[in-house]
């Protein structure tokens, strides 16, 4: 399986898949799955390619979940070896995607196809939803896929989303949930005037400042026993013409929520807008939703995850919902309980992108022995 699974990621990484390009990794992968009895069905929105193959038509539906898409390389004369060329030295695969995520792309196959040339009769279905819209907009890709499956009723009992998430060492961390993330284009609206008559203006710097404060100040809430305290932040402020004798009329500031499971989108809004009254600021607010937070309990999945970490690793996992956001926020729409597992992610997006290539047999082993302890009844 180790070779197998080497092999599968180098033919990924050599596919130029700059997001949200696909680039033939879907056909690689369907080219495998054709001969596994998987039903396939391509699923293309604008300019996103995305798949879901399903083997099976009872439950539990056992889905695996990854992207095709991968991030720019930045400098490629920065690079040790070119990005789109499988390279391996000292034992570590290097190429954009290795960590993210074709390695578990892979690992998914090898994986599947040593179970059921081991296990010609289990109980369940096993399906991949694959997109090539991750790194991207992300609104072509495994939303729609989500949104399609939830019409027609087809939902998913577990989901193994392969996303890098382990920090020293492989096996060391599960995601089981990630925060949500909700931004606000704030404008505030002011008096534009000269400088030297400000009493014939009014300066929306000045009438924001002590809302400001407070919104930085708020406790927000205390989290919860797996998620930290809602956060908010502001990523960009802009006011002026450029000139220094002018009293900005207007007052635009970018902010962003990563809020937990301890907050709703509701909540987050009305106490923003209470705060702005408060401080009677004439304003125009927009928020956009790039994802709700999703939690995972301690349950069969991630119980059954630990365990194969444990018989394949020796190692006991944490479980952790730190990061950004991943498309388990739209698959946990269909889905009871969603982890994510991949590789180290120390290498991700960065120059030099790599995977231990040891890590790769193990990764499909883990994942072997987890669905055994889904989908064999002992």
């Amino acid at each position: 399986m180790s070779n197998a699974t080497l092999a599968l990621a180098q033919k990924l990484i050599a596919r130029r898949s700059l997001t949200p390009s696909d680039d033939g990794c879907q056909e690689i992968l369907i080219d495998r799955l054709n001969k596994l009895g998987f039903h396939i069905e391509k699923m293309r929105f604008g300019d996103v390619d995305n798949l879901w193959a399903r083997c099976g038509t009872t439950a539990p539906v056992l889905c695996f979940a990854g992207h095709t898409d991968v991030v720019p390389t930045g400098p490629m004369e920065l690079w040790n070896s070119h990005p789109f060329v499988p390279t391996i030295c000292d034992n570590k695969l290097y190429g954009r995607g290795s960590a993210d995520m074709k390695s578990s792309l892979a690992a998914f196959v090898t994986a599947i196809e040593a179970f059921l040339n081991q296990y010609s009769n289990f109980q369940g279905s096993i399906a991949l939803l694959i997109t090539s819209d991750e790194e991207g907009a992300a609104v072509n890709g495994t939303v729609k896929v989500v949104e399609t499956l939830k019409a027609r009723g087809e939902l998913l009992d577990y989901c193994i989303v392969g996303e890098p998430t382990c920090t020293d060492k492989l096996g060391d961390t599960i995601k089981n949930g990630r925060r949500g993330s909700l931004s606000g284009n704030l404008t505030v609206k002011g008096i534009q005037g000269h400088i030297a008559y400000p009493h014939l203006a009014k300066n929306p710097i000045h009438m924001s400042a002590p809302a400001i404060a407070e919104l930085a100040q708020t406790e927000w809430d205390k989290g919860n026993e797996y998620f930290p305290p809602t956060t908010w932040h502001i990523s960009n402020i802009q006011a002026g013409t450029g000139a220094t004798n002018v009293i900005p009329g207007t007052l635009n500031i970018l902010f962003n929520f990563r809020f937990s499971t301890a907050s709703t989108v509701e909540s987050l809004k009305a106490q923003v807008h209470q705060i702005l009254d408060k401080h009677a600021l004439e304003y125009d607010l927009q928020w956009e939703l790039s994802g709700k937070p999703f939690l995972t309990p301690k349950a069969e999945l991630a119980n059954a995850m630990r365990n194969a970490i444990l018989s394949v690793t020796g190692i006991e996992s944490q479980l952790s919902t730190s990061g950004g956001t991943s498309d388990g926020r739209f698959i946990a729409d269909i889905c009871r309980q969603v982890i994510e597992f991949g590789p180290c992610n120390a290498t991700i997006h960065k120059l030099n992108e790599y995977v231990d290539v040891d890590d790769l047999a193990q990764l499909s082993n883990i994942y072997l022995a987890t669905m055994e302890k889904l989908l064999i009844k002992r």
